[in-house]
């Protein structure tokens, strides 16, 4: 009998030979580059810096593709969206200090979307570890610390040996439900050191899969099976685990009305007729919500903008499938079930009955129509009219990406199947970057990006990246001269505004001046003008000068 701690892995004699006599002129550096090759990585994000040069010098000598922005911040969000979009770990090579520090917000976004960033970030030289203070240009007392409370989890290398090990377990963590960023520290010495270790091979890092406890899904069967008014809310989990068509198997099994969160947009179809949409900052949708005799959450902590600022408060029993188990009944008692949402909601499917109920499409016709009349008494045409001609110009299947704007927040709401947003942390400046990330996982397609003035200005050396790359992005900018929102909320509860009105350039002429072609739309254009942008090769730039409102909240 041969137990698993008794497997002797014997290499061929072409790989002995090959592990005896490693090419020359490796640093540790290689090591880095062949591991995240071996672990299946095919394009890094990143920006240079005097204590990273190792990594960066074995880029040329390796087969990855590497995208290079301008801003630490902005390859962190490219980062960010590239794990969005293939569900790989994307990795984010970072110097010390300053360089590691400037990607914190980005890495706080990828947190709390939970996105697979692999972040492998310089370190001062070995001897200054430790604490003490050496002087090193970029020193910090304890660099990972900084980090620790955002990312998944840390590693520090101190040694050349360590790093194919440290990557592997980082990549194993990031891509672990629920995804997420990771850390990881070499420094500058190692680095830069030659080696004599061999080539790194093809790496095994398998995160385990996050199995529900079989009691757990045999009480929610019971539970929905006996339920009057079952209703589903589907959030960011059904997506990153790759479960809409579980989650829409079931939902027609149950004839339970179905939800999206802000960050679960595109988990169900828009047009279903279960489909209570988006809706989830109208009083109408929480009362319904609320109203739910057994409410399955999935894939949601129910969070601030998940509940209607939490002015949500159910009535009935709340079955949270959820893999963060910080977010595990957080914020309300539950029959909570740690798993990831598409082998839970593979088990449920298992041992459900099925269950027939005529009224449950009528009520969800009922709620959006209310929905709909709330907003139409409320003056918003041209808000409407422009968010429909972004919709149209886009391709089938483009992806988009959006940054903390009106336009934005409307498309939280109302846009009509899936998107990516900077909602999980809420910082200015993710659209863009993130578009050029998401770009470079496929460059085939045509991406979308939508920023306000203020947000643009927070990526706007970008421009610089997208023409270098040739990416296909085009960069819609809604004009109105300030921070929009909280112009907004500043007005409404303090009578005026104050520090929202900015000074800004002419984006057109800027955006030339990058050698992005560029040009000013209005509503009635818009359309048009977006459509022949994005049909376009490379990068491009449509600047719509608009002063935008949002609809009544009912929260307050």
């Amino acid at each position: 009998m041969t137990h698993d701690h008794d497997i002797v892995l014997r290499p061929t004699a072409a790989q002995t030979a090959a592990a005896l006599h490693p090419p020359a002129g490796r640093n540790g550096g290689d090591l880095v580059v062949e591991t995240l090759a071996g672990l299946g990585a095919t394009t890094v994000f990143g920006l240079p810096g005097q204590h990273a040069l190792g990594m960066f010098d074995a880029l040329r000598r390796s087969d990855l593709s590497y995208v290079g922005l301008r801003v630490e911040n902005n390859a962190g969000f490219a980062a960010d969206a590239y794990g969005r979009i293939t569900g790989e770990a994307a990795p984010l090579l970072l110097s010390t200090g300053p360089g590691a520090l400037t990607s914190l917000a980005a890495l706080q976004e990828a947190a709390a979307a939970s996105s697979p960033v692999l972040a492998i970030s310089s370190q001062v030289p070995t001897a200054g570890l430790g604490g003490g203070r050496h002087g090193y240009l970029h020193e910090l007392r304890d660099q990972k610390a900084s980090f620790r409370d955002i990312v998944k989890s840390v590693h520090t290398v101190r040694s050349q040996s360590q790093i194919p090990s440290a990557i592997a377990a980082a990549w194993e963590s990031a891509l672990t439900a629920p995804h997420g960023p990771v850390w990881v520290e070499i420094p500058q010495d190692v680095l830069l050191a030659k080696t004599a270790l061999p080539v790194v091979t093809a790496m095994d890092a398998y995160p385990e899969d996050l199995l529900p406890r079989p009691e757990l899904t045999a009480v929610a069967a019971e539970l929905l099976s006996k339920a009057a008014r079952p209703v589903i809310i589907a959030g960011g989990g059904v997506v990153r685990s790759d479960a809409s068509g579980k989650l829409l198997a079931l939902a027609e099994k149950l004839d339970a009305p179905v939800v999206t969160t802000f960050g679960g947009k595109g988990a169900f179809p828009w047009e279903h007729p279960l489909s209570l949409q988006s809706w989830l900052e109208d009083r109408h949708t929480t009362d319904f919500l609320q109203d739910a005799d057994v409410l399955l959450v999935v894939g949601s902590g129910l969070g601030e903008l998940s509940s209607n600022y939490h002015t949500f408060s159910p009535r009935g029993r709340i079955v949270q499938i959820e893999a963060d188990l910080g977010k595990l009944e957080s914020n309300h008692p539950a029959l909570g079930i740690h798993a990831d949402a598409r082998i839970a909601l593979q088990a449920l499917l298992e041992t459900v009955p099925e269950r027939r109920d005529p009224t449950a499409a009528e009520s969800v016709r009922s709620v959006l129509a209310q929905v709909r009349a709330r907003i139409d008494g409320q003056d918003l045409g041209a808000e409407q009219d422009i968010l429909a001609a972004v919709h149209a110009a886009l391709p089938a299947g483009t992806p988009s990406f959006w940054d903390m704007t009106i336009l934005a927040y409307w498309a939280w709401s109302a846009w009509p199947g899936a998107m990516h947003s900077a909602q999980g942390a809420g910082g200015l400046g993710y659209g863009f970057p993130a578009a050029l990330g998401a770009a470079a996982a496929d460059r085939t397609r045509p991406v979308l990006a939508v920023s306000g003035d203020g947000g643009a200005m927070y990526s706007i050396a970008e421009l610089a990246t997208a023409k270098q790359y040739g990416l296909p992005v085009t960069w819609l900018i809604v004009d109105d001269g300030g921070y929009g929102i909280l112009r907004e909320y500043m007005t409404d509860t303090f009578g005026e505004a104050t520090a929202t009105e900015l000074a800004r350039p002419d984006f057109v002429a800027l955006a030339e001046s990058f050698g992005v072609p560029a040009v000013r739309t209005t509503p009635d254009t818009l359309c048009a003008d977006l459509s022949k942008a994005l049909a376009a090769p490379g990068p491009s730039v449509v600047v719509l000068p608009a002063l935008l409102k949002m609809f009544a909240p009912t929260h307050l």
